[in-house]
C-alpha cells in the first residue's frame, strides 16, 4: 500500500518527500477537494521529485465539461505528472462520466501513452450531486483509464467512511481490481482509520489534512507523513 501525499507547493513536497510519501499529489485546496494547481507548481515538484517519487497532479471537481477536462489532463502531463487525477464532481450519470474520462485519458495517452490516468469519484456523491463511485470502476475501464479513487467532495471534517461502509469500500475495491485497475481511497483520513485501512488494502492512500496536524489548510509536516508511514507498516 503506497502513501500518496498532496502538498500545494514546493516547500510542502519537499517535507512530503522527506517523510517519505511513495506519490507526491500536487493539487490546490483552496480550489476545492481536487483543486488545480498552476502548471509551473507542477513542473516545480516533478524537478524536486526526479528520482525520488512519482508525481501526480489532480486537474480540478470538474463539471460536465469534457473539452475543458481533457484540455486541462493535457496540461497536467505535459507539465510532467505522470498520473493525471480528475475530479468527476458535475458529473451525473455514467454515461455522461464515459465522455468525460474518455477524452482524458486521450488527451494523456496521445501526448505520453507511459503516463497514468486516475478517474475520482466521491464517497459522499449524495450530498454533492455527482455519480456514484460504485459506477466508475466499470466506466474508469472501458474509458482506458489506470486507476480509480474515491474521495469526499465537502471538506467539513467528514470522512469517507462516514458515507461509505467497510463494506462498501471492500467492494469498491474489488470492483477496480477485477476490471485491472489500481485503486485508491482519500477523504479526511485520520490516525484513526489506518487500522481500518491496512485490513483493506487499497493499492494507495492519499492524503493530506492528517499530515498537515488534522487542517489541511495548513501546511505538511515530515514527520507526521513518516508517522503514517510507519502506522501502515
Amino acid at each position: 500500500m503506497r502513501l500518496l501525499v498532496s502538498p500545494m507547493n514546493i516547500e510542502e513536497a519537499r517535507a512530503a518527500l522527506a517523510g517519505g510519501a511513495d506519490i507526491i499529489d500536487v493539487k490546490n485546496p483552496r480550489e476545492g477537494s481536487l483543486g488545480a494547481n498552476y502548471p509551473w507548481a507542477i513542473r516545480a515538484v516533478v524537478e524536486l521529485a526526479r528520482g525520488c517519487a512519482p508525481v501526480s497532479a489532480t486537474i480540478g471537481d470538474l463539471d460536465f465539461k469534457p473539452g475543458t477536462a481533457s484540455l486541462a489532463a493535457l496540461g497536467a502531463a505535459a507539465s510532467g505528472a505522470d498520473y493525471v487525477k480528475a475530479g468527476l464532481l458535475g458529473v451525473k450519470t455514467p454515461e455522461q462520466a464515459l465522455k468525460m474520462m474518455t477524452g482524458i485519458v486521450r488527451a494523456v495517452k496521445d501526448f505520453d501513452a507511459r503516463k497514468k490516468v486516475v478517474a475520482s469519484g466521491y464517497s459522499d456523491y449524495a450530498r454533492a450531486g455527482s455519480v456514484s463511485p460504485m459506477l466508475l470502476p466499470a466506466v474508469a475501464s472501458e474509458a482506458g483509464a489506470d486507476l480509480v479513487m474515491v474521495d469526499t467532495a465537502v471538506k467539513d471534517g467528514r470522512p469517507t467512511l462516514d458515507f461509505m461502509s467497510e463494506q462498501d469500500l471492500l467492494e469498491f475495491i474489488s470492483a477496480g481490481h477485477a476490471h485491472g485497475l489500481e485503486v485508491a481511497l482519500a477523504g479526511t483520513i485520520g490516525f484513526q482509520h489506518l487500522d481500518l485501512l491496512k485490513r483493506l488494502d487499497p493499492d494507495i492512500i492519499g492524503v493530506r489534512g492528517i499530515v498537515c496536524g488534522g487542517d489541511r489548510r495548513a501546511a505538511v509536516q515530515a514527520e507526521l507523513v513518516e508517522r503514517v508511514k510507519l502506522e501502515l507498516v
